[in-house]
């Protein structure tokens, strides 16, 4: 599962994906991932259980389902290699910082970056944009 549009139901997967880490049951794999991502933000483990939750950036708040939602998809295009030479920004950023979740946040913040501007401007996920923030980073 759970590639859909519908927010109850992708935070219900993932806060029962928590769960059923916790109470050391069998993972599929999305699950798997999902509970690793969360176990390296220990300030979102109380948060996960109430998916009714509303969280506001402009008030400075982190949404902590559209973060590990992040992380996963910085996964997904790096286990990939797609945009081609994502791994190899990856692995220069690692090289800068050594901390390979920090290298995710920095990178993570130009997926977000995509996202909010195409949801912004009504139009398509430009690319060419988000490898262009990527390259940013680097330089």
């Amino acid at each position: 599962m759970i590639y859909t549009q519908d927010r109850a139901q992708q935070r219900k997967f993932l806060a029962n994906a928590w769960q059923k880490y916790l109470d050391k049951q069998i993972l599929e794999p999305l699950e798997d991932q999902l509970s690793q991502v969360i176990k390296i933000h220990p300030e979102y483990h109380s948060l996960i259980k109430d998916i009714e939750s509303d969280y506001f950036p402009e008030q400075g708040e982190t949404n902590p389902f559209l973060h590990i939602n992040l992380h996963l998809s910085l996964r997904e295009q790096l286990s990939i290699n797609q945009p081609p030479g994502i791994q190899e920004i990856y692995q220069t950023i690692l090289g800068k910082n050594q901390d390979p979740h920090e290298a995710e946040h920095q990178m993570m913040e130009c997926i977000a970056e995509m996202i909010f501007s195409a949801q912004k401007s009504n139009t398509p996920m430009n690319h060419q944009a988000y490898i262009q923030c990527l390259k940013s980073i680097v330089n």
